[in-house]
């Protein structure tokens, strides 16, 4: 067993999303297209799987990484029924079909590295492990197209002479995500093997990762938040899971375990295991218990203009430090995992970075 820990010797960077690696989109075509020809997955229909949708039978054995990829890698043309394209994402298989999904291609990246300072706190033949300062985009997207983590780990890799997992050249090594404005431990794959692993230990979440935050007025010492997650209907960058099953049919299991760990008049530092990582799934889950997180644009609450009462002069410094704090008050401090290729366990710990030390320094305790 490793214990590797972010200490003060070592340099100073979607909350988590399991989803967050995707294969590319491509044309739909006649023919299947891979990595010459060669099967990804092949498997045939048993006999009580019989009338089985294809979309929920490549979903059941995992022919991709996560669900959201399947529809992807249909409409790429990477699936076969017995040789053939299928008619349809719900097509009915019959036992004794073979569903045969090709290798994803891979294709250079167009992408350009870019020279950054990334914070490695662990690095071997197949993964690393990273403290991603807020403020920096993971992976390019809209409005994104440059300075993202990605084109700092191209950079990295060319100038140390490795090589980052290339299964989605768009996304080289990304397992997960962490929100623009979330600082914290994320993990990069850098082979194959690792990021096979990896993936399937984030669909599974079978992962230790644990999140601090500086809270507006947090109830009780701590508990388990269990609810459903999908996008809010009205502001469609946020999520709520507070829609019922008949509004949100699709909408997923979200659990977060949530202790208090320092309490102020006004303010509360706490702490949030992931039992899943759904995009925004803290942030969400934290507003909607009514204790936003600070600094939240997107989420949070509103602070009060002034502070009253014998208290006055505690909850007034609380109230200034939340006002100074220039971003999302959360960070991914610890990320537990076994690795994918050797078996051993690693887990990593991340200290608050400056700005919110300073902020946590405002609460007593």
């Amino acid at each position: 067993m490793r214990d590797a820990r972010v200490g003060p010797d070592l340099d100073d960077d979607f909350e988590s999303d399991d989803d967050a690696l995707a294969s590319p989109r491509a044309e739909r075509t006649d023919t299947l297209s891979g990595n010459d020809g060669a099967p990804g997955f092949a498997r045939v229909v048993a006999a009580e799987e019989a009338g089985i949708r294809l979309d929920r039978f490549l979903a059941d054995h995992q022919a991709v990484a996560t669900r959201s990829q399947v529809t992807r890698t249909l409409e790429a043309g990477r699936v076969a029924v017995d040789g053939r394209p299928p008619e349809k994402p719900g097509q009915s298989l019959r036992a004794g079909q073979e569903v045969t999904v090709l290798a994803a291609p891979v294709r250079p990246s167009g992408l350009e590295p870019q020279a950054m300072a990334l914070d490695f706190v662990y690095v071997d033949a197949h993964l690393a492990v990273l403290n991603k300062p807020a403020g920096l985009v993971v992976h390019p997207g809209a409005g994104h197209a440059q300075g993202t983590l990605v084109h700092g780990l191209l950079h990295w890799a060319r100038e140390s002479g490795r090589a980052l997992a290339l299964r989605d050249a768009e996304r080289p090594g990304i397992v997960h995500r962490i929100d623009k404005d979330t600082s914290g431990l994320m993990v990069v794959a850098l082979s194959e093997a690792a990021l096979t692993g990896l993936q399937a230990m984030f669909q599974a979440h079978d992962l230790e990762r644990i999140y601090r935050a500086v809270t507006l007025g947090a109830r009780g010492e701590g508990g388990t938040i269990r609810t459903t997650h999908a996008r809010d209907p009205v502001d469609r960058k946020r999520f709520t899971g507070r829609l019922p099953a008949a509004v949100a049919p699709n909408a997923r299991r979200a659990v977060t375990h949530w202790q208090a760990l320092s309490r102020g008049e006004m303010l509360v530092v706490v702490a949030c295991r992931l039992e899943t990582g759904r995009t925004h799934q803290i942030r969400m889950h934290l507003a909607e218990l009514g204790t936003p997180i600070i600094a939240d644009p997107l989420y949070g609450g509103t602070l009060p203009a002034h502070v009253h009462g014998a208290r006055g002069t505690q909850a007034l410094r609380e109230l200034q430090a939340a006002r100074a704090m220039p971003r999302l008050a959360l960070h991914a401090a610890v990320l537990g995992f076994r690795h994918p290729v050797t078996g051993d366990t690693l887990r990593f710990e991340a200290p608050d970075p400056p700005d919110l030390a300073a902020l946590v320094a405002a609460i007593p305790g």
